[in-house]
């Protein structure tokens, strides 16, 4: 697969914008590579299906810290009990709206596409398979930690 990036740069963009104006966090973009399966690198991950012009998913994933962080900016009221038993749902939330604007981005160049509910998961505790196809990943970091982007859209 061509590396291209019209499939790459509205997911970076998106991301900054999602990460500067919801959690008012500087992501600063580190190498692409290419990869033979989404997989992701670290504890969490959060697992969108894409439909449409492309097919395929994307994988966001991040540290354990790093996910705790982001809930916390994003509910600071919660104690640390709810904090663990909610994170789930505050981070796929800001993987559907990174990917929504992405597919924002997509669609102001002519290319429709759809999205799934986000899935997160515990990566160590789920038994979820990866299928091999070519991934495009990317590392953003920032103060709270890094996140990985996987992209494996066809």
């Amino acid at each position: 697969m061509e590396i291209k990036a019209e499939f790459v740069n509205p997911f970076i963009e998106a991301a900054s914008l999602v990460f500067k104006d919801t959690l008012q966090i500087e992501l600063i973009r580190g190498k692409l590579k290419i990869r033979d399966s989404p997989t992701p690198s670290y504890e969490v991950a959060i697992i969108i299906g894409v439909v449409g012009s492309y097919k395929g998913e994307i994988v966001y994933s991040l540290n354990f810290d790093a996910a705790f962080k982001m809930a916390r900016i994003l509910m600071p009221g919660l104690d640390e009990q709810s904090l663990r038993e909610e994170y789930k749902d505050i981070i796929g939330e800001i993987g559907n709206m990174t990917t929504g604007n992405a597919l924002r981005i997509f669609a102001s160049n002519g290319q429709f596409v759809d999205i799934t509910t986000p899935t997160v998961i515990e990566v160590k505790s789920s038994n979820l398979q990866f299928k091999k196809t070519t991934t495009l990943s990317l590392n953003l970091y920032s103060k709270i930690g890094q996140l990985e982007i996987n992209i494996a859209i066809m």
